[in-house]
């Protein structure tokens, strides 16, 4: 039986490089839950992104999860008005550098063609890519930090009146609403 993205992940973020940095929840409870906890698990999450590897190896894995936090940490400083750390930008710009992908446009759809020798090497260049241009991007401003109970997942506040709190409303918002009209 194959695992189900939908069932195994949360993809209702908006911005890809924070969507990722998802498959790491309840990031502030007292048990974050890894969600990439083998190379099939990131190579699932990686074809529901319509990046198309056909492997993904250990050291892949660990790659990805090295990435994945590095754009966490610079988020969460962003959304905190703090200074990220040079560590993290110099990994972020080196997976960035790394990769190889090529946009193309369909009739009906974009795709990354990813280099068939460092398909996931491209794909995680592709992640930083998005995360530089969100991070460093006119939107940086926006970016938050979710406040629901154990949460903290990474979002951007595309609200009008800039004032959102929660990444989704469909989990942790509703969380929070559901919690305060028991009480």
């Amino acid at each position: 039986m194959t695992e189900d993205a939908r069932q195994v992940f949360r993809m209702d973020n908006e911005v890809l490089a924070f969507r990722f940095t998802a498959t790491l929840s309840d990031r502030a409870s007292t048990a974050p839950r890894e969600r990439l906890n083998s190379p099939a698990r990131l190579r699932l999450w990686l074809r529901a992104t319509e990046f198309d590897v056909p492997s993904v190896s250990s050291t892949d894995l660990n790659s990805a999860i090295d990435l994945r936090e590095a754009i966490y940490r610079i988020g969460a400083a962003i959304a905190a008005d703090r200074k990220p750390i040079s560590r993290d930008i110099h990994t972020l710009n080196a997976f960035a550098a790394a990769g190889h992908a090529k946009a193309a446009l369909h009739q009906d759809h974009s795709q990354w063609h990813l280099t068939k020798s460092a398909a996931v090497r491209d794909a995680l260049g592709v992640l930083a890519t998005t995360a530089i241009h969100t991070l460093g991007g006119p939107d940086r401003p926006r970016i938050k930090t979710c406040e629901g109970p154990g949460c903290a997942g990474l979002f951007l506040d595309t609200s009008r009146g800039a004032n959102r709190r929660w990444c989704s409303m469909n989990t942790c918002g509703n969380k929070v609403k559901k919690s305060r009209a028991r009480a």
